[in-house]
């Protein structure tokens, strides 16, 4: 029986929508700062390259009238080649929703400019893009019958047009075809369709070469194989998925001061969760010493950002005994909730629009819940940190310099988010696409969402700009610091169906 829920569970990761940067989903939920605007950004890739990228900018300053967007590489020589820029169009009376359209040529990892004008001035911000082809495109039946049969009345007129040219081009008019004429005709005829067949024979050979080629560059993520040796080091061994075999295992760089967030899930219970930070020992492989972790069968995420800027996230399963490891130290951190399927509790702990989360410290995680949700529409989630006596704390400091993180995560293991207040994507890659933002070293990191403060204090409460991308049950992970304590709410949603 074991066995075969831990077949059933590597058959959930191994055909899970895997996107890069995210696993579920490769649609980019993103606010940024143009100058005096903010901006709500919702970008969807192309599922093939080229492509065209579907554009929403919802725009939270007043004032704006025009905004351009350009799609450029995000490093590289082409980097400093942008194109001419595009005009977002406004579809609705709505004056501050923009919409457009831009074409993506080549895999790899894009920003889109942003730049803004309106009252207050103007304004730029980029926003990061990985994109590469995640499917291939068939042809409709009615579409390939219609080819057919064009292409049959094709073969059948040159064939009939260069039989009739041999047979009767050089006889007067009105004279009779010989004989002779008309076997001239039949080997014109013949070799006609004998050389066309093998046009399109070789034709065939040639799509069918390069429509393999396409299906070797669809992304297959890195390779993630967990071993747990000496009671209780984890050992992260990568390999290539098969997809461009040119991508380095060592080229990895910093986000958030680390080269790989981990996320470690026990599964199906959901009850269980750990952010932890591996290190690397070699190409390829990472290691971390654990915590004290309780047994059971563990879903395993780990994100990493290439030199480039191109996010990854690397999934794996793995059964763990019971662990007896280190304590909790510097940003690593842990949180505990009722099993996913006890929803007696998540029932006496909300309200219409609002679920508390009661930390075993007294603390308690308030989730100020949008009115609607419904699959792939942006929203806002909100989150605030009370102390015991029910009053923001007021040591609030910054979690690896931004005021909280955030995993949406599917119950089905489907759909696996790690958010940040900028959005879904990867922090080194936005500060890669907007050089000019403080480092989250920085005291002062202005401009930024959900990087604000002062010398004196931070706000109690952090927000994420996020979209489900299908319907179900989901369990949100939301991480604050106060002091040295980092504090994990764990929070559950029903999604509906769209209607």
């Amino acid at each position: 029986m074991m066995r075969f829920k831990q077949a059933v569970s590597a058959f959930i990761l191994l055909c899970s929508p895997v996107a890069y940067a995210h696993v579920g989903s490769s649609d980019v939920y993103a606010e940024g700062q143009a100058g005096p605007y903010k901006l709500s950004v919702v970008v969807r890739p192309p599922v093939v390259i080229p492509g065209v990228a579907e554009l929403n900018v919802r725009v939270q300053t007043e004032g704006v009238d025009h905004i351009t967007i350009t799609p450029v590489p995000l490093v590289g020589e082409a980097s400093k080649h942008p194109p001419v820029p595009d005009t977002m169009r406004q579809p609705t009376k709505d004056p501050r929703f923009f919409t457009g359209q831009l074409w993506i040529m080549a895999p790899g990892s894009w920003q889109v400019e942003f730049a803004v004008s309106g009252s207050q001035g103007p304004g730029t911000v980029s926003i990061p893009l990985p994109a590469t082809a995640l499917a291939t495109r068939k042809m409709s039946p009615a579409l390939g019958v219609l080819l057919a049969v064009l292409g049959i009345f094709l073969v059948l007129g040159m064939v009939g047009i260069i039989g009739a040219a041999a047979r009767e081009a050089q006889v007067p008019t009105g004279m009779p075809v010989s004989a002779a004429r008309r076997r001239r005709g039949y080997v014109a005829m013949t070799a006609t369709f004998v050389f066309l067949a093998l046009v399109i024979l070789l034709g065939d050979r040639w799509w069918k070469a390069d429509a393999a080629s396409y299906s070797g560059n669809i992304y297959k993520p890195l390779n993630m194989q967990p071993t747990l040796e000496h009671g209780n080091l984890l050992d992260l061994k990568i390999s290539h998925g098969g997809w461009l075999s040119q991508r380095q295992l060592d080229d990895f760089i910093p986000d958030h001061n680390h080269l790989m967030h981990l996320y470690m899930i026990r599964w199906p219970q959901m009850d269980f969760v750990f952010h932890l930070h591996p290190e690397p020992i070699g190409t390829g492989e990472f290691q971390l010493a654990l915590p004290d972790l309780p047994a059971g069968e563990y879903h395993l995420y780990a994100d990493v950002v290439h030199a480039d800027g191109f996010p990854e996230t690397l999934v794996a399963e793995t059964s763990l005994p019971l662990v007896s490891g280190r304590a909790l130290a510097g940003d690593d951190a842990e949180g505990q909730a009722n099993p996913v399927e006890n929803s007696a509790a998540l029932a006496a702990n909300r309200t219409l629009h609002e679920e508390r989360f009661k930390l075993s410290d007294g603390y308690t995680m308030v989730w100020s819940m949008p009115a609607a949700i419904a699959p792939q529409v942006p929203e806002t989630f909100s989150f605030e940190l009370l102390d015991p006596t029910g009053k923001p704390p007021s040591d609030m400091d910054l979690y690896m310099g931004m005021q909280g993180h955030a995993a949406f995560v599917k119950t089905d293991g489907t759909v696996f988010a790690h958010i940040h207040p900028t959005g879904t994507v990867a922090m080194a890659a936005y500060m890669m696409a907007n050089p000019a933002t403080p480092s989250l070293d920085s005291k002062q990191m202005p401009d930024m969402p959900g990087m604000d403060r002062t010398e004196t204090s931070l706000p109690n409460s952090v927000s994420f700009p996020y979209g489900f991308p299908n319907a179900g049950r989901y369990r949100i992970f939301v991480q604050m610091k106060h002091g040295d304590k980092v504090e994990t709410g764990i929070f559950d949603v029903d999604v509906p169906q769209a209607r």
